[in-house]
């Protein structure tokens, strides 16, 4: 592939339109162009989530998922195209069976909340439930394929469980939501 990205500043967008993959241009405020920069928001948070401490297995699952949501842009930004596939939903039914198998069984509802760490996972399981919100009504709008949606919604349960995880990585344990406060 040779060099894609040679002038940042094209002024094409100047009039508030943007260019997709396929060469066609639509409004910076379209429905595709929301999920797009939903996805882009979840990617750049999971790499502020990467400058933590976290097991190494864990890191690479998520650079791996950063180069998913990549595809997943890509998908979203050239209509009719398909990057994320079922291999890409049941990965992460993999990665979701796995950490919660090694938690403990939830009692109560717990705070987004814990470890720096954690915390950054829980506002990277909003953006990800944002995303899919986008990606949900794109689908309602233009036809589009069910694995972006699948995917993001996966991987909202999953940054859920590897919020619990990194808690327990740092040395805590989840916070829980205290119903009873409100009796005292």
């Amino acid at each position: 592939m040779g060099n894609r990205l040679s002038k940042i500043a094209t002024r094409t967008g100047d009039n508030g339109t943007t260019g997709l993959g396929d060469g066609s241009r639509t409004g910076k405020d379209s429905l595709r162009i929301h999920a797009i920069g939903d996805v882009d928001e979840l990617n750049s948070h999971l790499g502020l989530l990467l400058c933590e401490d976290m097991p190494d297995e864990t890191r690479d699952e998520l650079v791996g998922i950063q180069h998913d949501l990549f595809d997943l842009g890509g998908e979203l930004c050239i209509p009719g195209h398909q990057m994320i596939l079922e291999a890409h939903v049941e990965k992460l039914d993999a990665l979701l069976a796995r950490y919660n198998a090694t938690l403990p069984a939830l009692t109560e509802f717990i705070l987004p909340a814990g470890s720096r760490a954690a915390s950054i996972a829980h506002v990277c399981r909003t953006i990800c439930r944002r995303a899919e919100r986008a990606i949900v009504g794109l689908g309602k709008a233009e036809t589009i394929h069910d694995h972006p949606r699948q995917y993001v919604n996966r991987l909202s349960d999953l940054m859920f469980v590897l919020a619990r995880v990194l808690n327990r990585h740092a040395g805590g344990s989840d916070v829980l939501w205290q119903h009873e406060r409100r009796k005292k």
